[in-house]
């Protein structure tokens, strides 16, 4: 991983908006729509669309459009290499 995408992934992490948004994704094996990110998280659905586009910027989540609307899902890859990078820095002792 590029110290750049480590650096974008970790300011996406760095907001408890954003990290609530991640742990609704954590156990769903489809996709969530933006609609369903409102009745969990309780902030205006601009906001909510600022933290997704952050997600989806730092390609922590995927997302497939449906038509009109926006489903997103969880990107696993990215989240693994995230957390190996992340180990990298601990010492064998």
């Amino acid at each position: 991983m590029e110290a750049k995408q480590f650096e974008k992934i970790s300011r996406a992490l760095s907001d408890a908006h954003r990290i609530e948004i991640l742990q609704a994704f954590k156990n769903r094996k489809e996709c969530l729509p933006c609609t369903e990110v409102h009745d969990f998280i309780d902030l205006a659905q601009p906001s909510i669309s600022h933290h997704l586009k952050q997600l989806v910027d730092a390609d922590l989540l995927l997302p497939e459009k449906e038509g009109r609307n926006i489903r997103y899902r969880l990107n696993e890859q990215v989240l693994d290499n995230y957390i190996r990078f992340i180990q990298s820095f601990k010492t064998n002792l």
